[in-house]
């Protein structure tokens, strides 16, 4: 694999340099600041899980940073990797302390993420505008497939992974539309992508801590 080989998939960038998606690059702030905010309020937590996705959460802006600035299959990697281990670690987060799974049923449901996603991005490749961001979509879909097997269990959580699952779909459009409205908006719409998803994910962890300080969690974890 040519790791140094040179990407070109946005809007924004019209030659190689380190800088041609100022925009792009600077708005991964959105992750920090995110992740700043959901370190103060989950510290003193004791929920590992919950520490363990504000630092996903703040590598997921460090590489996203180098893959706009370096734009090169390397940091590529960097960007989408750390996306893959936030949406992994929260499924298992899901599997464990929402639906209560023990032990090696937390870890046998997620490992079926891997076939979930294996079959629903070639279905979303297949669709007009979908296929853009294919990849991405399998997410909210299974943020609302959870949040309504939850609304009896944890209505609050439920609730809040609907909403998450709207803001996806919502960035989700947003990241689809920076090439074919490349033409109009030179710009790009890329970066609100970057906004929304650090807005996102750090409400994610929100939904999440707010579970685990409820009563159900608590009656979980000492029943």
């Amino acid at each position: 694999m040519e790791w140094t080989r040179q990407i070109d998939g946005y809007c924004e960038r019209v030659d190689p340099s380190y800088w041609a998606e100022p925009v792009n690059a600077v708005t991964n702030a959105a992750f920090l600041i995110a992740a700043f905010v959901m370190w103060r309020r989950t510290r003193g937590a004791r929920l590992p899980l919950a520490n363990a996705l504000v630092i996903v959460l703040a590598l997921i802006g460090v590489g996203s940073y180098l893959f706009h600035t370096h734009a090169q299959v390397w940091s590529a990697f960097a960007d989408s990797g750390m996306i893959a281990v936030f949406a992994v670690l929260f499924v298992f987060a899901a599997n464990r302390d929402f639906w209560g799974l023990k032990g090696w049923r937390a870890y046998a449901a997620t490992a079926l993420f891997v076939p979930y996603v294996a079959l629903t991005v070639p279905l979303f490749d297949r669709l007009p505008f979908f296929s853009i961001s294919s990849g991405y979509w399998p997410l909210p879909l299974l943020m609302l497939l959870y949040g309504l097997g939850l609304r009896r269990r944890a209505a609050a959580t439920g609730r809040g992974l609907m909403i998450a699952a709207g803001i996806c779909a919502l960035s989700l459009t947003f990241r689809s539309l920076d090439m074919p409205l490349c033409a109009t908006l030179p710009l790009g719409t890329h970066f609100v992508w970057h906004i929304l998803n650090g807005f996102l994910l750090g409400w994610m962890i929100e939904v999440y801590l707010r579970h685990m300080r409820g009563p159900l969690a608590a009656a979980l974890r000492h029943g």
